[in-house]
């Protein structure tokens, strides 16, 4: 498999990622992973709304490998751009819905 670049990617289960040669891959549990990532997104947590922010990501991002998570990477895609506008409008108003 090749990235846009024309790059060889690692597939199968050294990247956690199980693929049949299909666009639709599933991620295999990988608890070392969801602790790995949480501890980065822990570390990168901090008082300003970016690294709030992407300590958000980084989390969600784990749930892929979380036994218990239900999420995929478009899910996770449409969550990040949702956060992205509502920093940019300034805040949620009090008639926003969270559509995540």
């Amino acid at each position: 498999m090749t990235d846009g670049s024309g790059n060889d990617v690692p597939t199968g289960t050294d990247t956690g990622v199980v693929s049949d040669g299909s666009d639709d891959r599933e991620f295999e549990p990988n608890p070392e992973r969801v602790e790995f990532l949480r501890e980065i997104a822990d570390d990168v947590r901090g008082d300003s709304s970016e690294r709030k922010q992407l300590a958000n990501v980084l989390y969600r991002t784990s749930d892929l490998y979380d036994e218990d998570g239900d999420t995929s990477p478009a899910e996770i895609v449409r969550t990040v751009k949702y956060i992205l506008e509502v920093n940019e409008r300034g805040g949620f108003e009090q008639n926003d819905t969270v559509a995540l």
